[in-house]
């Protein structure tokens, strides 16, 4: 009887969290990563660009099993160093 409990009581435990984790996604500059794919979409740029960044170092990333994410800060500390550059040329 009582394990019975336990099981209904750590599923709705579960099904709460899920719940709450849907119920207000992240804003994209509090994220702590992105996948590619977003990172793309987010700055306009190709994959080729972004891995090209990510080759000279100007793009910080960190791999998960063999999943890629880039770091958002470094993203964002990216785009707002760009206009700067331009300014100075």
């Amino acid at each position: 009887m009582r394990r019975g409990r336990r099981q209904e009581n750590g599923a709705s435990q579960a099904s709460r969290v899920a719940i709450a984790v849907e119920a207000e996604p992240i804003p994209f500059a509090q994220r702590l990563s992105c996948t590619i794919a977003e990172a793309c979409e987010v700055t306009g740029l190709g994959r080729t660009k972004l891995y090209e960044l990510i080759g000279n170092g100007h793009l910080a990333t960190t791999t998960v099993g063999r999943r890629r994410l880039v770091l958002v800060r470094s993203l964002l500390s990216l785009l707002e160093r760009r206009p700067s550059e331009a300014d100075r040329a």
